[in-house]
């Protein structure tokens, strides 16, 4: 194929498959949590650490990832500790995250606006040799926690209170997804952008679920579809020169409503073949059983 010919795309396109796998795989459990939002939240913080990474003259995506994991605990701190002004607190964060960004990349020698605006959105011929290698690493621990300890996350998601009773320590469960979904912002912003990547985390799930109720089919369907929207938008940001993250983003809205309608007819078929499978067409709840027949034929 002629695009991996070039050396750019084919750090793209690993770039790619990577955040198809990490996002969907954090955002599971998020999804689980109601925390659908946290990633954007976190995304903002991050625009601290890309500034001061190009301020510092230190690795953008190092400085992002260092600046989002203190931002995920402080996240995680407000909402034990803050029960009446943590929305307020967090607004604060978020938004002070944008602004300081904003500040530190335009102090930077070397920062611009342009800099910024392609980890907003992500950049294709951007993405460098050590970005590719910070990527994996980052990459490597997500996947990491979210498959090997994918048993007590997903009871801590579920129900907090059941898990603390059976034993789990939490809070630092808690804690260590608050700071697995700040790495997954950091391995994806070159790829999505940071203001987009939060989609890619909750968008694969919630069309997952359309299909699947258990959590291993919707897990390794919305990372199927990770991968896929990931891999169709960078190639067609390549042939057709749109926005990366934009094509993304609206691939993997499209794959949750090509599967949403997709769902209805199934899930009618299946009721209707349960139906049937009853005796005289009965619900499962309004069937007579066999003995109570019997029973009722002697009576008379």
């Amino acid at each position: 194929m002629e695009i991996l010919n070039y050396a750019f795309m084919q750090r793209a396109l690993l770039a790619a498959v990577l955040v198809g796998i990490t996002a969907p795989a954090v955002g599971i459990y998020l999804v689980q949590r109601r925390q659908a939002l946290m990633g954007d939240g976190i995304g903002h913080v991050a625009m601290t650490g890309v500034g001061l990474g190009f301020l510092l003259t230190w690795s953008p995506v190092w400085m992002a990832t260092l600046v989002s994991v203190l931002g995920a605990v402080l996240m995680e701190l407000i909402r034990w500790y803050g029960r009446t002004r943590g929305d307020i607190a967090l607004a604060m964060l978020f938004y002070g995250g944008m602004a300081g960004g904003v500040m530190f990349i335009n102090l930077a020698p070397t920062g611009s606006n342009a800099n910024l605006t392609s980890y907003l959105f992500g950049s294709l011929s951007t993405v460098s040799e050590s970005d590719v290698t910070a990527i994996c690493a980052l990459a490597a621990f997500v996947v990491l926690v979210t498959v090997g300890l994918r048993r007590q996350l997903f009871a801590v998601s579920q129900d907090e209170e059941f898990a603390r009773v059976t034993g789990l320590p939490v809070r630092a469960l808690n804690l260590l997804t608050a700071v697995t979904a700040a790495v997954t912002v950091t391995v994806a912003m070159r790829v999505v952008g940071l203001l987009l990547v939060s989609a890619l985390m909750v968008v694969p799930v919630a069309a997952a679920q359309q299909l699947s109720r258990s959590f291993a089919a919707t897990f390794a369907i919305a990372v199927a579809i990770g991968v896929s929207v990931t891999i169709g938008g960078t190639v067609t940001s390549y042939y057709q020169d749109v926005p990366p993250g934009a094509t993304i983003v609206l691939l993997t809205i499209g794959a949750f409503i090509a599967l949403t309608a997709l769902a209805a007819p199934l899930a009618r078929r299946r009721a209707r073949a349960l139906a049937a499978a009853q005796p005289g067409g009965d619900p499962a709840e309004c069937a007579i059983p066999a003995s109570r027949k019997a029973t009722d034929g002697v009576g008379v």
